[in-house]
Parts: C-alpha cells; sequence; structure tokens
C-alpha cells in the first residue's frame, strides 16, 4: 500500500506538470522574458525566492521533470555564480538521493529478485567500487543524471556514498551551467551552452578517473613488488605448483597456447582425485553396489544370494581403476603436451621465483611472469584424546591401508556427516561391515535440504548403518584388546568398539611449506584471492581446494582456465571467476545432485521461490529398473520458468543434472525443457515431466475456460428433439 500511494503521489504531480502546462515556463524563451520580473521580486523578497527556487528544484530533480537545465541557467540570472552554483549543487544532489530513495523503494526488489541471479557481478562490483563509478558518470552530461539517479537506487550503493559522491560529481557541471546564466543575454540556445568542444572536455574529465584509476593501480602494483628484484628475463611464461585438477589444467591451457610452462608435483600426479579421492572411492562404491544388487536379485526376478567376494580382489579392482586412468594425467602425456614436469616441492623465494627440491636429489630454481598455486588440500583430524593411537585412516590413508587387508574391517565407525563419510559408510555397510557412522550436527549432509538428509539417512539404514546424529566425539579409548570411540549426546556417553576408524570431517588447504608466509601472502583457511583468482601479488595465482570457496574436482579445473588465462593474457584482458552455476553430487544410493540454490538457502537469502516437484515412482525408467524412488525438485521464480536451483535425489542423478546444468547457464526456462523431445524410455524424461508440472501449475485456466466454451460452440447447435441420440443395435 505504501508503494501504491507514493506512486500515485508521482503521478498526481507528474500528470499536474504537464496537463497545466507548467513545463511552458522552463524555456530558455521563458527565462529571457520573465528576467526582469524574476530579479525585482528577488530584491524584494530575496530569503522566499531562495526558499522557492531551492524547493522547486529539489521536486524537479526527484521526479525527473524537464527543465533541470533551465533552472540551473536561471540560478545564474537570478542570485549570482557563487550563490546560484551552492543553491542548484546542493538542491540537485538532494533531488537525486530523493529519486535514488523512490527507485530504491519501488523497484529495486523486484529488480533483484528477478535478475538477480544475472546482476550478481554487478551488484559485487557496486559494492566494491560503486562510488568510482557513480563519479565517473556524474562528470559526464552525456548521461542523463536522472536515468543515474534510478539504476543506482537499483543497487547496493549506500545512500550517503550516492549524496557526497553526487555532490561533488556534479559541481563542474553545475558550475558550468549556473555561469552561463550569468550571461544569459548571450546564449541564443541550449547548444551555445553545450558545445561540441565542452562536451569533449567534459568526456576527457569522465576518462580521468579511469586513467588515474589505472595509474593508482599501478602504484598499488610497484608498493607491493618494492621490496623484490624482479628478473630482467624470465625462464618460464607459468609455473605450476601441484599436478592436481588445478594445477594439470593450467598447464595444459597454457601448453596449448604454446606457452612455456613447468609443472611441479612431489608425489603423484593426478592428485587426490585421481589416487585417493574420487576415481577409488567411485569403484569402491560401483563394487558395493553389484553386492547390494545380488541380495536384492529379487528385484529383478530372480534369486537373491549374499555375494561372496575375496576383499583383497576388491581393493585390487579399485587400484587396478586407478591405474587405468593414470595415463591421463601422467608425466609422459603432459611432456608430450609440451609442459615441463619436475618431480619435487616446490617453494615461493619472490614473487616470480621457484626452488625445487628435486625428488631424486639437488635443487633448481626457475623464475616466471606468472606462478598459480595448486596444492590442494588434505583429511582434517580433529583433535580427540587418544586418536593419534587408535589407528584411524582418513579419505587419503584409507585405499593402502585396506588393501593390506584380507577381508572387509568388521566393525567399522565412521567419524562424520558430510559427502566423503556417508558414501564410504554406504560402500562399506554393503560390503559386509558393521558400520556406525557419527555426526556432530543433527542431521547428514547439513548443506542440503532437510528432507534430502532424511532420505540419505534412510537409505543409510535401510542397508544397515547405524546413524548416530548430534554426537560429540570425545576420546578414543582401549578397553583390554578394544579399541573404544567414546562419543557424548542428549542419550549420554556410549562407548562405541570398532576395528577401523575412518575420519571424515572435512578437509584443509594445505598452505604450509610454499614459502606465503616469506612473501607475506594472505591465508587462512584458505588462501585469499580476489575475482581474479590473484593474491597479494597480482602474477601468483591460486585456484582449487587451497583458494576455495568449493572442494570440488570440477571446480578447480574451472578456476584453473582463469588463472591461466590471466596469467598468460592478464595485460590484455582480465577474466572474473564465474560462480553462478555450481553443480554437484553425491553418490550414495539414490545419488543427491544439486547445482543453484536449495530451499534452505532461498529462505535464508530471502529470495522469493516456486517449487516444482516430480517423483520418480511415476518414472516408466525407473519403475522397469526397480529405481522407482526419489525427486526431482526444481526453484523457480514465482511465476516464471526461470530457474533458481535443482535438486535431485535419485539412480542417476548426476546424469540427470547436466541438463538443468546447461539451462541455468545459458538462461533456458522450464519451457524449453518441456519443449525438447526425451527418449522414451529413459531417466532423462523425468526432466521434461518437472517441467510439465510446473506448466500444469501456471496453465492459465481462465483462458482454457473460454477454449472449453469455444470448443463446445464448435460441436454446433444442441438438437433437442426426441430422435437427437439414436441407440445402435449390435448385430445378431
Amino acid at each position: 500500500m505504501k508503494k501504491l500511494f507514493l506512486v500515485g503521489v508521482i503521478l498526481a504531480v507528474v500528470v499536474a506538470f504537464f496537463a497545466l502546462d507548467l513545463d511552458r515556463h522552463f524555456t530558455l524563451d521563458a527565462l529571457k522574458q520573465g528576467q526582469a520580473e524574476f530579479v525585482a521580486l528577488y530584491e524584494a523578497h530575496p530569503m522566499s525566492v531562495l526558499g522557492a527556487y531551492f524547493a522547486a528544484y529539489v521536486v524537479m530533480a526527484a521526479l525527473s521533470l524537464p527543465g533541470a537545465a533551465i533552472m540551473t541557467i536561471a540560478a545564474g540570472t537570478l542570485f549570482g555564480l557563487v550563490t546560484g552554483t551552492i543553491l542548484v549543487s546542493f538542491a540537485s544532489s538532494i533531488g537525486a538521493t530523493l529519486a535514488f530513495l523512490a527507485s530504491r523503494f519501488l523497484l529495486r526488489d523486484w529488480v533483484q529478485n528477478r535478475f538477480g541471479d544475472r546482476l550478481g557481478a554487478i551488484n559485487r562490483g557496486v559494492e566494491r567500487e560503486g562510488a568510482f563509478y557513480l563519479f565517473t558518470l556524474r562528470l559526464v552530461p552525456v548521461f542523463p543524471f536522472f536515468l543515474i539517479n534510478l539504476l543506482m537506487g537499483l543497487t547496493p550503493l549506500k545512500t550517503r556514498t550516492f549524496y557526497w559522491v553526487s555532490q561533488v560529481g556534479m559541481l563542474v557541471g553545475t558550475a558550468v551551467y549556473v555561469n552561463a546564466g550569468t550571461q544569459i543575454g548571450r546564449i541564443e540556445s541550449l547548444g551555445d551552452i553545450v558545445s561540441p568542444t565542452l562536451l569533449a572536455s567534459f568526456a576527457l574529465l569522465g576518462v580521468f578517473p579511469l586513467i588515474a584509476r589505472r595509474i593508482v593501480d599501478f602504484v598499488k602494483r610497484r608498493r607491493v613488488y618494492a621490496q623484490w628484484q624482479r628478473p630482467a628475463r624470465f625462464d618460464r611464461n607459468l609455473i605450476v605448483i601441484g599436478a592436481g585438477a588445478g594445477g594439470l589444467v593450467s598447464a595444459y591451457i597454457a601448453a596449448a597456447v604454446k606457452a612455456k610452462v613447468t609443472l611441479i608435483e612431489a608425489h603423484h600426479m593426478g592428485g587426490d582425485c585421481l589416487n585417493t579421492g574420487c576415481v577409488p572411492s567411485k569403484a569402491l562404491i560401483r563394487s558395493a553396489k553389484a553386492a547390494h544388487q545380488m541380495r536384492h536379485a529379487e528385484d529383478y526376478g530372480l534369486q537373491a544370494a549374499e555375494p561372496k567376494f575375496d576383499f583383497r580382489a576388491v581393493m585390487a579392482r579399485v587400484h587396478e581403476k586407478i591405474r587405468a586412468i593414470e595415463p591421463h594425467d601422467s608425466v609422459e602425456r603432459y611432456t608430450d603436451l609440451g609442459v615441463e614436469v619436475l618431480r619435487g616441492y616446490a617453494k615461493l623465494i619472490d614473487p616470480w621465483t621457484v626452488e625445487i627440491a628435486l625428488n631424486d636429489g639437488g635443487r633448481q630454481r626457475l623464475t616466471a611472469r606468472a606462478i598459480v598455486l595448486a596444492t590442494g588440500a588434505s583429511p582434517i583430524v580433529p583433535d580427540i584424546p587418544g586418536i593419534e593411537d587408535s589407528g584411524y585412516v582418513t579419505s587419503d590413508t584409507a585405499w593402502e591401508r585396506f588393501a593390506e587387508l584380507d577381508e572387509v574391517p568388521q566393525r567399522l565407525v565412521v567419524l562424520g556427516g558430510g559427502p566423503i563419510g556417508c558414501e564410504l559408510a554406504h560402500a562399506f555397510v554393503r560390503l559386509g561391515s558393521q558400520v556406525v557412522q557419527v555426526q556432530h550436527g543433527p542431521r547428514l549432509m547439513p548443506r542440503e535440504d532437510e528432507e534430502v538428509s532424511t532420505c540419505v539417512q534412510a537409505a543409510l539404514e535401510a542397508d544397515g548403518v547405524e546413524v548416530l546424529t548430534g554426537r560429540e566425539a570425545v576420546s578414543v579409548e582401549r578397553e583390554g584388546g578394544r579399541r573404544m570411540l567414546v562419543v557424548q549426546g542428549e542419550a549420554g556417553v556410549r562407548r562405541i568398539a570398532f576395528d577401523a576408524l575412518l575420519v571424515a570431517v572435512g578437509r584443509k588447504a594445505r598452505l604450509t611449506g610454499y614459502g606465503l608466509e616469506a612473501l607475506g601472502i594472505p591465508a587462512e583457511r584458505t588462501i585469499h584471492t580476489n575475482e581474479y583468482l590473484e593474491t597479494l601479488y597480482p602474477n601468483i595465482y591460486a585456484v582449487g581446494d587451497v583458494a576455495g570457496p568449493y572442494q570440488f574436482t570440477h571446480t578447480a579445473a574451472h578456476m584453473a582456465w582463469y588463472a591461466a588465462v590471466n596469467g598468460l593474457f592478464g595485460q590484455f584482458k582480465r577474466f572474473r571467476i564465474d560462480w553462478s552455476v555450481v553443480p554437484h553430487v553425491t553418490f550414495v544410493d539414490p545419488e543427491v545432485a544439486r547445482v543453484g540454490i536449495n530451499e534452505a538457502e532461498a529462505r535464508e537469502r530471502g529470495i522469493p521461490f516456486e517449487v516444482t516437484r516430480y517423483g520418480l515412482d511415476d518414472l516408466d525408467r525407473a519403475i522397469t529398473d526397480s529405481a522407482d524412488h526419489g525427486f526431482v525438485k526444481v526453484l523457480t521464480a514465482p511465476g516464471k520458468d526461470r530457474i533458481l536451483g535443482v535438486t535431485i535425489v535419485g539412480e542417476h542423478a548426476g546424469e540427470l543434472l547436466a541438463e538443468y546444468v546447461l539451462a541455468m547457464k545459458h538462461g533456458l526456462g522450464l519451457n524449453k525443457i518441456l519443449g525438447t523431445i526425451h527418449t522414451y524410455p529413459t531417466m532423462a524424461e523425468a526432466n521434461k515431466y518437472a517441467a510439465g508440472e510446473w506448466k500444469r501449475a501456471h496453465a492459465p485456466q481462465t483462458l482454457l475456460g473460454w477454449l472449453a466454451r469455444y470448443h463446445r460452440w464448435r460441436l454446433g447447435p444442441v438438437d433437442s428433439s426426441p430422435h437427437a441420440t439414436q441407440r445402435i443395435e449390435p448385430e445378431a
């Protein structure tokens, strides 16, 4: 109601302005004709005229009414250069601020809700450098000031910042127009004031802040590098430290554009993903799923059987899959691509120099114009009394340790309820372990919606995992020959015996040993980077787990493109990292896949949304595969088919998600998905049916009612005679 009232007031004033033909008073001819009368009135009642003029100017600026230029000239004619400039400067700034606030009150919420995902970069830019951009625009009168007022109101720019920047930025232009008013007799048209030469001067004035900013950036860079001696010549265009996903992609891109690049890795090529993360865990999950399907073969019309297997053979298969993928990330492959690969530990000596302690002995120093840090992350081990003597394993060490076992661990305790803990708990329980999973928080996978956490816990418990949420691990103790994890919660203290303890409470960035401290590069939980992935030193970049905010292989590769391109070509063009569409999958059974925001995040951020659900129990292919459980949940903007986020729980959810990732990346809505042919029968049809559910919920009921009437009319007039309907008897 407040917004409607304000709109009504504004419309009433604007309509009255034109209906009463007031605009005819705000012309150069009218000003000249009434000049003597205005001057006499000012001399008779100076304070009243000043007050009335000030109020009128504020109203005109606030409502963006035409005539501001004439009012500014009139200030010079009536009050002189000094008084007129001061009066107009404050009146125009106050009026502009009122227009700014009106735009913010009436339109900002709607615009941000409607286009918020596309305006993210603009909002961040305004929050960071809004004053600079506004000052530049105010200096150039080519840009309509009223439009600047309205558009800035849609951004996060602070009101006080808008006011003082407007006050300062409009001062020069105001003085030019007021000064013209002191010589009103010489002016025949507004073109006499705003000549091409003057406009060019203003344009140059507007460009000056941009040039000044470049100079400031240059000075800042020089200051950062002041204590270091820059090499006269560089050995490499790019040096990459770490051969995980982020490092490999960075080196690959550099080699592809014929840059001279060196990749340094002390341990296994391929990093955590290939050797201790994605690849081995998915290989183990697949074996565990096969065992599960054997136990539940009756779901497929077969006779169920308890799987018999050699756990050493299962782990041997895991390592076989690692070896099969190793060539993709090998030294040989990258050498063939043109990358120099050095095996050893790298340390920054200065912003351009890296010292490598080679694995085979000796040291080597190399210089490079740009350096990419892709050092990854390692498992977090909580500081629990007794844990160091417990023989615990992590997602990094489990694969080698468990490969030595003849049988699957009989009693396994998994500490942690995130994706890694849930995936491995599910795999080992299906392979025959008695698994107890301990989660400190109130539910598993806390970053997902609560119903997703419930589905995951139900799936784990259905296969035999004992899930303990809201429990804190207090200590690890020994009782005789038994190892016990002591946990505490509302239910009291419990001692859980285990043969193996798997710690999966998260991962931390690898920050030590690389020379960051000596160079003063800020790093707390992760290395601090800007939107270009630059660290304190603009030629040193950080990607992947060491930089965050995500710890996924695919986001590390995504960051690597930006770091490599900015490092090699940043002198021409730099690219800001794009986090607008980030998918991820947790490979429990059923899988959990998500892109964009979920319901919990939307509520937390105050984003309006609608929810469309499609249950996989209705999908033909899911039914035939005995996989008819789970759902597709799509969040859209209210009344629109624009996708804000998607969560899928079900078989092959990770593959189903890809269509939504593509749609969100390229601005395609549910109507486009609905209009696309999907092969029958496939799981992918779930995406089309989810779009159909949205369409059905937004069907135009009034229009459909009229269409029903139209089709009845097309049947022709109703025949009410007794013989209108004839019954045909079947022949004998």
